[in-house]
Protein backbone atom coordinates (compact mmCIF):
# COMPACT_ATOMS: atom_id res chain seq x y z
CA UNK A 1 0.00 0.00 0.00
CA UNK A 2 1.02 3.70 -0.65
CA UNK A 3 1.98 5.37 3.03
CA UNK A 4 1.64 9.28 3.60
CA UNK A 5 4.97 10.60 4.31
CA UNK A 6 4.60 10.47 7.63
CA UNK A 7 4.43 6.98 7.85
CA UNK A 8 7.61 6.85 5.96
CA UNK A 9 9.05 9.15 8.11
CA UNK A 10 8.38 6.66 10.79
CA UNK A 11 8.86 3.12 8.80
CA UNK A 12 10.49 3.95 5.46
CA UNK A 13 13.39 1.80 4.66
CA UNK A 14 13.72 -0.71 6.49
CA UNK A 15 10.74 -3.28 7.18
CA UNK A 16 12.03 -6.02 9.82
CA UNK A 17 10.93 -9.56 9.14
CA UNK A 18 9.97 -12.13 11.81
CA UNK A 19 11.98 -12.08 14.62
CA UNK A 20 14.22 -8.93 13.53
CA UNK A 21 14.97 -6.01 15.42
CA UNK A 22 12.27 -3.48 14.95
CA UNK A 23 14.89 -0.37 14.93
CA UNK A 24 17.23 -0.71 12.36
CA UNK A 25 20.75 -3.12 13.16
CA UNK A 26 23.86 -1.41 13.15
CA UNK A 27 26.47 -2.97 11.34
CA UNK A 28 29.69 -1.73 12.22
CA UNK A 29 31.86 -3.63 10.32
CA UNK A 30 34.62 -2.77 7.95
CA UNK A 31 34.04 -6.12 5.97
CA UNK A 32 31.35 -8.99 4.99
CA UNK A 33 32.42 -12.72 4.82
CA UNK A 34 31.53 -14.79 2.15
CA UNK A 35 32.51 -18.49 1.11
CA UNK A 36 33.98 -18.05 -1.86
CA UNK A 37 35.99 -16.12 -4.04
CA UNK A 38 33.52 -16.23 -6.90
CA UNK A 39 30.92 -14.93 -4.57
CA UNK A 40 33.07 -12.28 -3.66
CA UNK A 41 34.17 -11.65 -7.56
CA UNK A 42 30.22 -10.85 -8.57
CA UNK A 43 30.32 -8.54 -6.51
CA UNK A 44 33.50 -6.52 -7.12
CA UNK A 45 32.05 -6.75 -11.00
CA UNK A 46 28.49 -5.66 -10.04
CA UNK A 47 27.16 -8.79 -11.54
CA UNK A 48 25.58 -9.53 -7.87
CA UNK A 49 24.17 -6.81 -4.74
CA UNK A 50 25.79 -7.23 -1.52
CA UNK A 51 28.71 -6.03 0.94
CA UNK A 52 31.86 -6.48 0.97
CA UNK A 53 33.74 -2.94 1.94
CA UNK A 54 31.93 -0.18 4.38
CA UNK A 55 34.01 2.72 2.46
CA UNK A 56 31.10 1.39 -0.38
CA UNK A 57 28.18 0.55 0.56
CA UNK A 58 27.00 -0.98 4.27
CA UNK A 59 23.15 -1.79 5.36
CA UNK A 60 22.48 0.58 7.82
CA UNK A 61 23.67 3.09 5.61
CA UNK A 62 21.63 1.43 2.59
CA UNK A 63 18.88 1.54 5.31
CA UNK A 64 18.61 5.02 5.85
CA UNK A 65 19.16 6.46 2.32
CA UNK A 66 16.06 4.19 1.09
CA UNK A 67 13.78 6.02 4.00
CA UNK A 68 14.92 8.92 2.35
CA UNK A 69 14.68 8.08 -1.29
CA UNK A 70 11.25 6.64 -0.35
CA UNK A 71 10.26 10.56 1.34
CA UNK A 72 11.65 12.30 -1.96
CA UNK A 73 9.83 10.07 -4.40
CA UNK A 74 12.78 8.76 -5.91
CA UNK A 75 14.22 6.00 -7.99
CA UNK A 76 18.17 5.55 -6.04
CA UNK A 77 20.22 6.98 -3.35
CA UNK A 78 23.20 6.87 -1.47
CA UNK A 79 24.25 8.61 1.76
CA UNK A 80 27.78 10.26 1.99
CA UNK A 81 29.93 11.79 4.92
CA UNK A 82 28.65 15.38 4.35
CA UNK A 83 26.35 17.58 2.69
CA UNK A 84 29.50 19.00 0.83
CA UNK A 85 30.33 15.57 -0.19
CA UNK A 86 27.04 14.88 -1.35
CA UNK A 87 27.12 17.95 -3.65
CA UNK A 88 30.49 17.36 -4.98
CA UNK A 89 29.34 14.18 -6.02
CA UNK A 90 25.92 14.71 -7.95
CA UNK A 91 28.22 17.08 -9.97
CA UNK A 92 31.23 15.43 -10.45
CA UNK A 93 29.42 12.14 -11.40
CA UNK A 94 28.58 13.66 -14.66
CA UNK A 95 30.63 17.14 -14.97
CA UNK A 96 34.85 16.88 -15.29
CA UNK A 97 37.48 18.29 -16.39
CA UNK A 98 36.67 20.49 -19.48
CA UNK A 99 33.27 20.51 -18.35
CA UNK A 100 30.83 23.46 -17.63
CA UNK A 101 27.79 23.97 -15.06
CA UNK A 102 25.07 26.48 -14.47
CA UNK A 103 24.53 27.21 -11.26
CA UNK A 104 22.15 29.87 -9.14
CA UNK A 105 25.06 32.22 -7.28
CA UNK A 106 22.81 32.41 -3.88
CA UNK A 107 23.51 29.35 -2.66
CA UNK A 108 25.46 28.40 0.24
CA UNK A 109 28.70 30.00 0.80
CA UNK A 110 30.68 26.56 1.25
CA UNK A 111 29.22 25.00 -1.99
CA UNK A 112 30.14 27.82 -3.98
CA UNK A 113 33.45 27.78 -2.58
CA UNK A 114 33.21 24.02 -3.64
CA UNK A 115 32.16 25.35 -7.19
CA UNK A 116 33.66 28.68 -8.02
CA UNK A 117 37.51 27.49 -6.49
CA UNK A 118 37.71 23.72 -5.78
CA UNK A 119 35.75 22.82 -8.88
CA UNK A 120 37.63 24.94 -11.10
CA UNK A 121 41.06 23.77 -10.07
CA UNK A 122 39.79 20.62 -11.30
CA UNK A 123 38.55 22.10 -14.99
CA UNK A 124 34.82 22.22 -13.85
CA UNK A 125 34.00 25.62 -14.76
CA UNK A 126 30.63 27.67 -13.23
CA UNK A 127 28.46 30.42 -14.59
CA UNK A 128 26.36 31.51 -11.87
CA UNK A 129 23.15 33.37 -12.33
CA UNK A 130 20.42 35.06 -10.05
CA UNK A 131 17.75 33.20 -9.20
CA UNK A 132 15.07 35.74 -10.39
CA UNK A 133 17.28 35.69 -13.87
CA UNK A 134 14.76 35.70 -16.61
CA UNK A 135 14.20 32.44 -19.06
CA UNK A 136 16.04 34.37 -21.83
CA UNK A 137 19.10 35.06 -19.38
CA UNK A 138 19.07 31.70 -18.02
CA UNK A 139 18.96 30.07 -21.59
CA UNK A 140 21.67 32.33 -22.99
CA UNK A 141 24.14 30.83 -20.38
CA UNK A 142 23.95 27.24 -21.49
CA UNK A 143 27.21 25.80 -23.80
CA UNK A 144 27.43 23.11 -25.34
CA UNK A 145 29.78 21.53 -22.62
CA UNK A 146 27.18 22.09 -20.08
CA UNK A 147 26.68 19.17 -18.02
CA UNK A 148 24.45 20.42 -15.28
CA UNK A 149 22.05 22.79 -13.51
CA UNK A 150 22.22 23.84 -9.94
CA UNK A 151 20.35 25.36 -7.18
CA UNK A 152 19.03 25.44 -3.76
CA UNK A 153 15.00 25.38 -2.92
CA UNK A 154 15.62 27.62 -0.37
CA UNK A 155 18.69 29.36 -0.45
CA UNK A 156 21.55 29.50 2.13
CA UNK A 157 21.18 32.45 4.25
CA UNK A 158 19.38 34.56 1.60
CA UNK A 159 16.67 32.46 1.48
CA UNK A 160 15.41 32.83 -2.08
CA UNK A 161 13.47 30.22 -3.12
CA UNK A 162 14.02 28.50 -6.72
CA UNK A 163 11.31 28.67 -9.40
CA UNK A 164 12.08 25.06 -9.88
CA UNK A 165 9.98 24.96 -12.88
CA UNK A 166 11.85 27.70 -14.72
CA UNK A 167 15.23 26.15 -14.17
CA UNK A 168 13.95 22.65 -14.98
CA UNK A 169 12.21 23.50 -18.03
CA UNK A 170 15.62 25.29 -19.56
CA UNK A 171 18.26 22.00 -18.19
CA UNK A 172 16.10 19.71 -19.93
CA UNK A 173 15.44 21.98 -23.14
CA UNK A 174 19.36 21.86 -23.44
CA UNK A 175 19.64 18.30 -22.70
CA UNK A 176 20.68 18.33 -19.13
CA UNK A 177 19.52 17.32 -15.39
CA UNK A 178 18.04 19.96 -12.71
CA UNK A 179 20.35 19.43 -9.43
CA UNK A 180 18.23 20.52 -6.51
CA UNK A 181 19.40 20.90 -3.00
CA UNK A 182 16.68 20.66 -0.87
CA UNK A 183 18.26 20.92 2.63
CA UNK A 184 16.23 23.07 3.84
CA UNK A 185 12.48 22.70 3.38
CA UNK A 186 13.12 18.44 3.30
CA UNK A 187 10.16 16.96 1.23
CA UNK A 188 8.52 17.49 3.99
CA UNK A 189 7.29 20.73 3.04
CA UNK A 190 9.02 19.98 -0.76
CA UNK A 191 9.24 17.53 -3.41
CA UNK A 192 11.78 19.07 -6.23
CA UNK A 193 10.70 15.93 -8.46
CA UNK A 194 7.31 17.18 -8.53
CA UNK A 195 8.39 20.20 -10.27
CA UNK A 196 10.92 18.76 -12.75
CA UNK A 197 14.03 18.40 -10.56
CA UNK A 198 16.20 15.27 -11.82
CA UNK A 199 18.56 15.19 -8.64
CA UNK A 200 17.78 16.02 -5.27
CA UNK A 201 20.68 16.71 -2.70
CA UNK A 202 20.42 17.07 0.90
CA UNK A 203 22.99 17.75 3.93
CA UNK A 204 21.38 15.67 6.41
CA UNK A 205 23.13 17.23 9.07
CA UNK A 206 20.59 20.04 9.32
CA UNK A 207 16.53 19.39 9.71
CA UNK A 208 16.86 15.73 9.03
CA UNK A 209 19.30 14.88 11.59
CA UNK A 210 17.74 17.78 13.74
CA UNK A 211 19.81 17.18 16.92
CA UNK A 212 23.29 18.90 16.12
CA UNK A 213 24.59 14.43 16.47
CA UNK A 214 25.88 13.77 13.02
CA UNK A 215 27.23 15.25 10.02
CA UNK A 216 25.99 13.68 6.87
CA UNK A 217 24.70 13.86 3.23
CA UNK A 218 22.70 12.06 0.61
CA UNK A 219 21.64 12.47 -2.78
CA UNK A 220 18.54 10.77 -4.96
CA UNK A 221 18.12 10.50 -8.31
CA UNK A 222 14.75 10.64 -9.49
CA UNK A 223 15.20 8.16 -12.50
CA UNK A 224 13.94 10.40 -14.87
CA UNK A 225 16.62 11.74 -16.39
CA UNK A 226 17.06 9.47 -19.68
CA UNK A 227 20.63 9.50 -19.74
CA UNK A 228 21.19 7.22 -22.97
CA UNK A 229 18.94 9.88 -25.17
CA UNK A 230 22.11 11.81 -24.12
CA UNK A 231 24.83 9.55 -24.76
CA UNK A 232 27.64 11.55 -25.89
CA UNK A 233 26.62 14.84 -23.08
CA UNK A 234 27.25 11.49 -20.32
CA UNK A 235 30.07 8.92 -21.47
CA UNK A 236 30.34 8.11 -18.37
CA UNK A 237 26.85 6.39 -17.94
CA UNK A 238 26.41 5.74 -21.33
CA UNK A 239 29.81 4.06 -22.96
CA UNK A 240 31.88 0.98 -20.88
CA UNK A 241 33.66 1.43 -17.77
CA UNK A 242 37.15 0.18 -17.93
CA UNK A 243 37.28 -0.06 -14.48
CA UNK A 244 34.12 -2.69 -13.99
CA UNK A 245 35.05 -4.95 -16.74
CA UNK A 246 33.34 -2.73 -19.34
CA UNK A 247 29.82 -2.25 -17.81
CA UNK A 248 27.32 0.72 -19.09
CA UNK A 249 25.57 1.93 -16.43
CA UNK A 250 22.83 3.23 -17.85
CA UNK A 251 22.40 0.04 -19.90
CA UNK A 252 22.61 -2.43 -17.17
CA UNK A 253 21.36 -0.37 -14.00
CA UNK A 254 18.56 1.85 -16.06
CA UNK A 255 16.95 4.24 -13.30
CA UNK A 256 19.36 3.45 -10.59
CA UNK A 257 22.71 4.41 -13.00
CA UNK A 258 23.64 7.34 -11.53
CA UNK A 259 23.48 5.99 -7.93
CA UNK A 260 25.30 2.90 -8.70
CA UNK A 261 28.05 4.72 -10.87
CA UNK A 262 28.45 7.45 -7.73
CA UNK A 263 28.82 4.76 -5.46
CA UNK A 264 30.74 2.44 -7.59
CA UNK A 265 33.35 4.88 -8.65
CA UNK A 266 33.59 8.26 -6.58
CA UNK A 267 32.54 6.58 -3.12
CA UNK A 268 35.55 3.91 -4.00
CA UNK A 269 37.85 6.56 -5.13
CA UNK A 270 36.90 9.37 -2.54
CA UNK A 271 35.40 7.17 0.08
CA UNK A 272 32.84 10.33 1.29
CA UNK A 273 31.07 7.37 3.32
CA UNK A 274 28.87 8.03 6.79
CA UNK A 275 29.55 5.59 10.10
CA UNK A 276 26.64 3.34 10.18
CA UNK A 277 26.62 4.67 13.66
CA UNK A 278 26.20 8.56 12.20
CA UNK A 279 23.48 6.75 9.59
CA UNK A 280 21.18 5.75 13.12
CA UNK A 281 21.72 8.44 14.28
CA UNK A 282 20.24 10.35 10.94
CA UNK A 283 17.64 7.72 11.62
CA UNK A 284 16.25 8.65 14.52
CA UNK A 285 15.88 12.30 13.49
CA UNK A 286 13.82 11.22 10.42
CA UNK A 287 11.74 9.71 12.89
CA UNK A 288 9.97 12.74 13.77
CA UNK A 289 10.88 15.39 11.24
CA UNK A 290 7.06 15.54 9.59
CA UNK A 291 6.34 16.67 13.71
CA UNK A 292 9.63 18.88 14.28
CA UNK A 293 9.29 21.29 10.59
CA UNK A 294 5.45 21.92 11.37
CA UNK A 295 6.87 23.71 14.65
CA UNK A 296 10.08 25.14 13.05
CA UNK A 297 8.18 27.10 10.96
CA UNK A 298 5.65 27.74 13.06
CA UNK A 299 7.87 29.40 15.71
CA UNK A 300 10.10 31.00 12.81
CA UNK A 301 7.10 32.76 11.12
CA UNK A 302 6.00 34.11 14.17
CA UNK A 303 9.94 35.34 14.87
CA UNK A 304 9.32 36.82 11.15
CA UNK A 305 5.94 39.09 12.04
CA UNK A 306 7.85 40.35 15.13
CA UNK A 307 11.22 41.47 13.12
CA UNK A 308 9.10 43.21 10.90
CA UNK A 309 7.57 45.93 12.93
CA UNK A 310 10.71 46.01 15.06
CA UNK A 311 12.06 50.03 15.31
CA UNK A 312 15.68 48.49 15.71
CA UNK A 313 15.16 45.92 12.19
CA UNK A 314 16.30 47.83 8.91
CA UNK A 315 14.60 44.19 6.93
CA UNK A 316 13.06 40.86 7.52
CA UNK A 317 13.24 38.19 4.32
CA UNK A 318 11.10 34.99 5.45
CA UNK A 319 9.32 33.05 2.46
CA UNK A 320 6.18 32.83 3.91
CA UNK A 321 6.09 35.96 5.56
CA UNK A 322 2.99 37.76 3.55
CA UNK A 323 4.89 40.24 1.35
CA UNK A 324 8.05 38.64 1.01
CA UNK A 325 9.54 39.07 -2.70
CA UNK A 326 9.49 34.76 -2.81
CA UNK A 327 6.09 34.68 -0.93
CA UNK A 328 3.89 34.08 -4.40
CA UNK A 329 6.69 31.03 -5.26
CA UNK A 330 6.68 29.92 -1.75
CA UNK A 331 2.98 29.54 -2.09
CA UNK A 332 3.57 27.64 -5.10
CA UNK A 333 6.28 25.09 -4.26
CA UNK A 334 6.45 25.44 -0.22
CA UNK A 335 2.78 24.70 0.55
CA UNK A 336 3.65 23.03 4.21
CA UNK A 337 5.74 25.96 5.13
CA UNK A 338 9.02 27.17 4.13
CA UNK A 339 11.75 26.22 6.90
CA UNK A 340 12.78 27.36 10.31
CA UNK A 341 15.33 30.30 9.12
CA UNK A 342 15.30 33.94 9.53
CA UNK A 343 17.51 36.20 7.80
CA UNK A 344 17.31 39.72 8.80
CA UNK A 345 19.38 43.42 9.38
CA UNK A 346 20.25 44.93 12.36
CA UNK A 347 20.20 48.46 11.85
CA UNK A 348 23.47 50.33 12.51
CA UNK A 349 25.30 47.30 10.13
CA UNK A 350 28.00 45.00 10.96
CA UNK A 351 28.93 46.38 14.31
CA UNK A 352 25.33 46.59 15.38
CA UNK A 353 24.70 43.08 14.42
CA UNK A 354 27.80 41.69 16.07
CA UNK A 355 26.44 43.55 19.65
CA UNK A 356 23.39 42.23 18.71
CA UNK A 357 24.51 38.76 18.85
CA UNK A 358 26.38 39.17 22.08
CA UNK A 359 23.01 39.98 24.11
CA UNK A 360 21.64 36.97 23.10
CA UNK A 361 20.38 34.75 25.86
CA UNK A 362 18.37 32.17 24.33
CA UNK A 363 19.80 32.04 20.43
CA UNK A 364 23.48 30.38 20.46
CA UNK A 365 25.96 31.69 18.10
CA UNK A 366 27.17 27.91 15.95
CA UNK A 367 28.03 27.60 12.60
CA UNK A 368 24.97 25.58 12.26
CA UNK A 369 21.17 25.75 11.32
CA UNK A 370 18.44 23.19 11.43
CA UNK A 371 18.70 22.22 14.74
CA UNK A 372 16.39 21.94 17.82
CA UNK A 373 17.93 24.45 19.82
CA UNK A 374 17.65 27.71 18.14
CA UNK A 375 21.04 29.73 16.75
CA UNK A 376 22.35 32.32 15.39
CA UNK A 377 25.29 33.03 12.72
CA UNK A 378 26.72 36.35 10.77
CA UNK A 379 27.49 34.69 7.23
CA UNK A 380 29.60 37.73 6.38
CA UNK A 381 31.85 36.64 9.10
CA UNK A 382 32.08 33.03 8.52
CA UNK A 383 30.30 30.54 6.31
CA UNK A 384 30.72 33.41 3.52
CA UNK A 385 34.05 35.15 4.90
CA UNK A 386 35.72 33.71 1.74
CA UNK A 387 33.65 35.80 -0.61
CA UNK A 388 34.75 39.26 -1.61
CA UNK A 389 32.07 42.15 -0.95
CA UNK A 390 30.81 41.59 -4.69
CA UNK A 391 30.30 38.09 -4.25
CA UNK A 392 28.59 38.19 -0.99
CA UNK A 393 26.11 40.82 -2.73
CA UNK A 394 25.80 38.50 -5.87
CA UNK A 395 24.97 35.59 -2.92
CA UNK A 396 22.32 37.68 -1.24
CA UNK A 397 24.61 38.00 2.33
CA UNK A 398 24.80 41.59 3.04
CA UNK A 399 27.35 42.75 5.80
CA UNK A 400 24.06 43.52 8.45
CA UNK A 401 22.75 40.15 7.42
CA UNK A 402 22.10 37.43 10.75
CA UNK A 403 20.75 34.48 10.14
CA UNK A 404 18.40 33.08 12.78
CA UNK A 405 17.54 29.47 12.96
CA UNK A 406 14.50 29.18 14.81
CA UNK A 407 14.87 25.77 17.24
CA UNK A 408 11.77 24.00 19.00
CA UNK A 409 11.54 26.38 21.70
CA UNK A 410 8.78 28.37 22.92
CA UNK A 411 7.83 31.56 20.08
CA UNK A 412 7.38 33.90 23.29
CA UNK A 413 10.68 32.96 24.60
CA UNK A 414 12.48 33.33 21.36
CA UNK A 415 10.76 36.86 20.28
CA UNK A 416 11.71 37.94 24.32
CA UNK A 417 15.11 37.30 23.62
CA UNK A 418 15.35 38.79 20.28
CA UNK A 419 13.70 41.89 21.63
CA UNK A 420 16.02 42.18 24.71
CA UNK A 421 19.39 41.79 22.65
CA UNK A 422 17.96 44.48 19.76
CA UNK A 423 17.23 46.64 22.58
CA UNK A 424 20.66 46.42 24.45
Amino acid sequence: MEKKIETVCVQGGYTPKNGEARQIPIYQSTTFKYDTSEDMGKLFDLEASGYFYSRLQNPTCDYVAQKICELEGGAAAMLTSSGQAANFYAVFNIATAGDHVISSSTIYGGTYNLFAVTMKKMGVEFTFLSPDCTEEELNAAFRPNTKAVFGETIANPALAVLDIEKFAKAAHAHGVPLIIDNTFPTPINCRPFLYGADIVTHSTTKYMDGHGSQVGGCIVDSGAFDWMAHADKYPGLTTPDDSYHGVVYAERFGKAAFITKATAQLMRDFGSSPSPQNAFLLNLGLESLHVRMARHCENALAVATFLQDHPNVAWVTYPSLEGNKYYDLAKKYLQNGSCGVVSFGVKGGRKAAEAFMKRLQVFAIETHVADARSCCLHPASATHRQMNDEELVAAGVSPDLVRLSCGLESKEDLIRDLDQALRG
